[in-house]
Parts: C-alpha cells; sequence; structure tokens
C-alpha cells in the first residue's frame, strides 16, 4: 500500500506535465484543445493499420497483397495445407475484368491423379535464352519462375542470403537488382546481373560504367544473363538515393561507392541516348561477355518500343529478352504520385509491347519476362497465355521469407528484417530456415501452374493459348483474352519448332493421368 500510496502523486503529476506541454506546444490543435485526451487519436493512428489487417479486412479486402493470398503463399512456404474449403468468396460474376481460365474435357495432356503429382515437376522455359542471336552463353532456364530485382541495400543481407539459397534449392535464377552483387548473393543460387543507371558493381573510380570491371564480376560469380534496367513498374523515370548514413562499408563494397556518403541513382543511363545506342550497347555487352543480354522496364509512351522493334528488325542487333514490370509492382520507396498513376497495370503493357514485336515479326526470337504481382498463379497463368515466357516474383518471394506485409520498407524498421539494414532486425531472420521456405514456395508455384496447364490440356503453362481464358464483364457477359488484347490467333505461344521442344521434354516417359482401369466393355 506504501508503494500505491507514492505511485499515484508520481502519475498524477506526469500526466498534468504531458498535459501542460500539450497545451503549450502549437503543432497540433487538437492536444491543445484535448490535451492528453487527444493522444488516443495518435495512437489509433499509429496502430490502425494493423488493426485493419488482423481484425477489420475481409480476406478480400486488403492491398496489395490480400489476406487469402499471403495465406496460400506462407502455407505454401511451410508446405502446410493450402487448400481452402467451402468455395470461392470471391464476388466472380459480378466483378469486372475477373479472369477465368477454360478447362478441356479433352486435351494431349492428361493431370495425374496423385494429390502429390507435380512437386518435384520440372519446368524449364519453352525457349532458349539467347539462342536467337546466337549467343555464346545461350541457356534453356530451368525454371519459369525466377527471383526478380532486388538489391542488398533494400533487402537485408540474411534475406538476400534467404532468398539466393532459395533459389539454389528450387533450380531458378535470382537478379541481383541494381545494387550490385554483394557477397550475399553467393550462396549456389543462379544469377541474372542488372545494369542500373549507376552501374554499380562495374563502374569505375569516377562512377562511370567500367567494361573490364563487369568482365571480371561475371567471371567470378555464377551470371547468366544481364538485364539493363530502363525503370521500373512501381516509379518509373526516377532515379534513387541512398542516404549517406545508411551506406555501411558492405555495401560500398558491392556497389564501388565511398562508405558513409549519400549513394545517387541517376534517372537515365550515361552509355546510351536513344534506342539506337542501346542496341549498340547490348551488342557490345553481349560479345564482351558471351552472356545472353536483355532489358527491364515498365510501359508508358510506345514510340519507344516502336522504335526497338523497327530497328531490331532492319539492322539485325536485338535484346534477348525483354522484362515487363506492370504498374503494380512493388518498390522499397517511392512518391505516392508515381506507385498509384504512373506507368500501365502489367497485362495493359505487357500485351500492347508484345503485340508491337509480333508485328514486327520478332516475338519468336524474343524471351518475354513478366513481373507484377505474377506470383500468384491466376495472374500467371494469363501472364503465360498472353506471350510471357518466364515470370518474376519479388514480393511473394519476399512472403515466403517471413515478409508480413507491414508496408514499412521505406522506414528501415521492417519487423521481421527483410527490408531494412537495422542489423538487430535483420538478426531475427534466420537464412537457412527461410531459403526451404522460398525453394516451397517456388515449387508450389510451378506445381500449380503445370496443373492449371495440364487442366487446359497442354504440357506446360507457356503452351496456354488466349483462347483458354475469358475475361468477365462483371455483368452477364465475358471477352475472350485474345479479343480483350487485339490478339492474332497465333500470338502469345513460342514457335512450332520450340512448342515440339517443350513437349518432348515435359512429356513424361510414363503414361499421364490416373483413370480407373477400362472396363471390358469399354469403347476406344
Amino acid at each position: 500500500m506504501t508503494w500505491a500510496r507514492r505511485a499515484v502523486p508520481a502519475v498524477a503529476a506526469a500526466v498534468a506535465a504531458l498535459a501542460a506541454r500539450d497545451l503549450i506546444q502549437r503543432d497540433h490543435a487538437l492536444l491543445r484543445n484535448f490535451p492528453v485526451l487527444g493522444r488516443a487519436r495518435y495512437l489509433l493512428e499509429t496502430i490502425g493499420p494493423e488493426l485493419r489487417q488482423y481484425i477489420v479486412a475481409g480476406n478480400n479486402e486488403e492491398r496489395p497483397f490480400t489476406r487469402d493470398q499471403r495465406r496460400w503463399v506462407y502455407a505454401s512456404a511451410k508446405q502446410e495445407n493450402n487448400y481452402f474449403g467451402f468455395g470461392t468468396d470471391n464476388d466472380i460474376e459480378y466483378t469486372p475484368g475477373y479472369p477465368i481460365i477454360k478447362h478441356r474435357t479433352f486435351g494431349r495432356a492428361v493431370p495425374p491423379s496423385s494429390p502429390a503429382a507435380g512437386h518435384d515437376v520440372r519446368l524449364p522455359c519453352a525457349k532458349v535464352l539467347g539462342a536467337a542471336r546466337g549467343r555464346a552463353r545461350a541457356f534453356r532456364p530451368e525454371s519459369v519462375v525466377n527471383i526478380s530485382g532486388m538489391s542488398f541495400g533494400s533487402l537485408s543481407g540474411n534475406a538476400i542470403t534467404a532468398l539466393n539459397k532459395g533459389a539454389a534449392l528450387a533450380g531458378c535464377l535470382q537478379n541481383t537488382g541494381e545494387g550490385g552483387l554483394s557477397p550475399y548473393h553467393r550462396n549456389g543460387g543462379e544469377l541474372v546481373f542488372q545494369l542500373g543507371t549507376a552501374y554499380f558493381g562495374c563502374r569505375d573510380e569516377h562512377g562511370r560504367f567500367s567494361l573490364d570491371r563487369l568482365k571480371d564480376l561475371v567471371a567470378g560469380a555464377p551470371v547468366k544473363a544481364l538485364e539493363i534496367k530502363l525503370s521500373q513498374g512501381a516509379k518509373p523515370s526516377l532515379g534513387g538515393l541512398l542516404p549517406g548514413a545508411k551506406v555501411s562499408a558492405e555495401i560500398a563494397a558491392t556497389r564501388g561507392v565511398p562508405a558513409g556518403e549519400d549513394c545517387v541513382s541517376p534517372s537515365r543511363h550515361a552509355e546510351f541516348s536513344d534506342s539506337d545506342s542501346l542496341l549498340d550497347w547490348v551488342e557490345l555487352l553481349a560479345a564482351e561477355t558471351g552472356l545472353p543480354v536483355g532489358i527491364k522496364s515498365a510501359v508508358g509512351d510506345l514510340g519507344f518500343w516502336q522504335e526497338l522493334a523497327t530497328l531490331m528488325r532492319d539492322t539485325g542487333r536485338g535484346v534477348d529478352f525483354v522484362t515487363i514490370d506492370g504498374g503494380e509492382g512493388g518498390t522499397g520507396a517511392a512518391p505516392l504520385i508515381f506507385t498509384d498513376s504512373v506507368s500501365l497495370p502489367f497485362q495493359q503493357g505487357f500485351s500492347r509491347v508484345y503485340k508491337i514485336f509480333a508485328e514486327h515479326d520478332l516475338h519468336e526470337q524474343v524471351v518475354f519476362v513478366g513481373a507484377g504481382k505474377l506470383g500468384l498463379p491466376d495472374n500467371a497463368i494469363v501472364a503465360f497465355a498472353l506471350g510471357c515466357d518466364l515470370v518474376n516474383v519479388g514480393r511473394e518471394a519476399m512472403l515466403a521469407i517471413g515478409c508480413i506485409q507491414a508496408q514499412k520498407c521505406h522506414t528501415d524498421t521492417c519487423p521481421t528484417g527483410v527490408a531494412t539494414q537495422n542489423a538487430w532486425l535483420a538478426g531475427g531472420l534466420d537464412p537457412a530456415s527461410k531459403a526451404v521456405r522460398a525453394a516451397n514456395y517456388l515449387r508450389t508455384l510451378r506445381r500449380d501452374l503445370i496443373r492449371v496447364a495440364e487442366a487446359c490440356g497442354v504440357e506446360h503453362p507457356g503452351l496456354i493459348g488466349t483462347d483458354a481464358v475469358e475475361i468477365l464483364d462483371g455483368r452477364t457477359g465475358s471477352t475472350p483474352l485474345h479479343e480483350v488484347y487485339g490478339y492474332r490467333p497465333d500470338w502469345g505461344l513460342p514457335s512450332p519448332a520450340d512448342r515440339a521442344e517443350i513437349i518432348r521434354l515435359m512429356v513424361p516417359e510414363a503414361p499421364q493421368g490416373g483413370t480407373a482401369p477400362p472396363s471390358a466393355t469399354a469403347v476406344g
């Protein structure tokens, strides 16, 4: 009781001091009018996102990923039950733009009956990357699902390690992002090295691109391809700034910049200034390294793509792959106007670019890569039908290694240690266990893609045509995918030769299907 008698005056004095402070300050009218009590509003505002996420929001209300979508990723990563009961809770027929995938009663491919079928399926790309242009180190990607560009600096070292080890376990590629090739990228996973505007990891002491340093870098690491980043969906045409306080010795060594100084990414490349000089640089990089070379870009004005395709057709120079990033793609930090309203969403952007290449008769010579919430099976299937050969997953892979969609990537306070350079927070992420979860998620996504492909009567998701998808109008009708985006009947598929080869690679030695033994009176 003596302690309580002493505590009450102390608490009262503290409340009185807080009230006096609220009355004196001039920044918040609410606190001047309602001292102490007004602070409850700011507390609720602070914890509001968490309250909505875990208590208030329905299964399909949250963005960028709904609760159902996150649950599917989490369960897949942990190899738990990722099925859903009692039917869909999506308002299908009244949702404009809702995609419906049309299964076939009879088709070339017959889905196996075993629930475990496809768990360890080999799902290579239907095209050989770099073959069309005769690159010395052309190769067929072993996985149609790969990890998108996320830089060390945006993600913690432990997160990069987990993703790289997961890529090795799942047999897929990891894109380094524009922040350079760090020690954390050297844990067994094969890489696509991304060249951003600052040329991190392959620049000289003056910040200029160095071909010799690039060649040394790719010679000493498992780099399979080079990707020139023109822009990304969440913040197209913007540069970047990593404040000096965040430029640690590790980041500085990886990027080739001074430690403790502001690290600037310009908004444009210095090595080229138009489509013509871009293609010159592409051919230089390919000739000097032997690697396939591609570009990554969001889609805005189509003039660039028209000019690029015309030059490729007329001059013989060209990119080996094109990565299209939708405006719904993620980023660590960007102005709201850019994340919400600049650059086309994936389906609109990709279909317009694909049509340009197809009209120039180049679509069979280029490997098309899609990005922007394509780590979910339904979105990925539509992407393949539109002509994607590969899909890159970013935020979904982050969810698999522990991200909880706290949306604090820009604050350096990620509570799960994924998108932060805070050593204490990053230390909570165990790379070994999270690598397994990343691999589980990637394998499960591939399994679901092959299941849907077989339901559509084909052997590979890259063989799903636009006639297999319809888009609902939210009332009583629907439109085939090829009509929505103005595709010709043969668009969206690999060449006949590539189709024949991927069927040969995918068809198992044992008969497909899981039908019951035929009766004695079975017909045919």
